[in-house]
């Protein structure tokens, strides 16, 4: 238990100090009426994928961190205003009807809840009125095939809230062992 309250706050530092110094992405309201967005990753080739995420948020592959629920596009990441899987409606999930070009795979990533028939239900058919294909998972399998998707090349979105309790297992353990070891070692250049 004690490792984990020790990677706990090692996470909520290197968090902390990744926030102050990678966060690019945002939106500003100026008195024109007008907003304006950073886009995030500008090479044309390479693709948004997500490496890691958190309670948080989530790390992608350009070293951005985005805190909290995000939408994330190929090659795009937007912040997602919703606080819980509870919060997904027809609004929140209004944002992927209304791009172009027309996505054609929505994965939502629901954090660590329970997903049920129900709530899939509703999801679906509110997607299906504009004719995008849904998964609804938890967010780390989510997280794995928004990847597969877009490594694919297919015009593919997530929205994706982070979970609540993170698992954490012998390797992880062991990675973050090494990492700090590694810290303390002295080069001989």
């Amino acid at each position: 238990m004690n490792a984990l309250r020790g990677l706990g706050k090692i996470a909520q530092q290197s968090l902390r100090r990744n926030v102050c110094t990678t966060l690019a992405c945002r939106s500003t309201y100026e008195s024109d009426g007008k907003t304006s967005v950073t886009i995030l990753n500008k090479e044309a080739d390479a693709g948004l994928m997500i490496n890691s995420y958190s309670q948080f948020g989530f790390r992608l592959n350009n070293d951005m961190v985005v805190i909290g629920p995000m939408a994330i596009f190929s090659r795009t990441v937007l912040s997602w205003n919703v606080e819980s899987h509870e919060d997904i409606n027809d609004e929140s999930l209004s944002l992927f009807c209304a791009i172009e070009p027309k996505i054609d795979v929505l994965v939502v990533g629901i954090g660590d809840h329970t997903i049920t028939p129900s709530f899939s239900k509703k999801i679906i058919d509110f997607m299906k009125r504009y004719r995008i294909n849904v998964e609804v998972l938890g967010t780390e399998q989510a997280c794995s095939t928004f990847n597969f998707l877009n490594a694919e090349n297919r015009v593919v979105a997530a929205a994706l809230i982070p979970p609540i309790t993170m698992r954490v297992n012998e390797d992880d353990l062991m990675q973050k062992q090494i990492a700090i070891s590694r810290t303390f070692e002295v080069s001989d250049k």
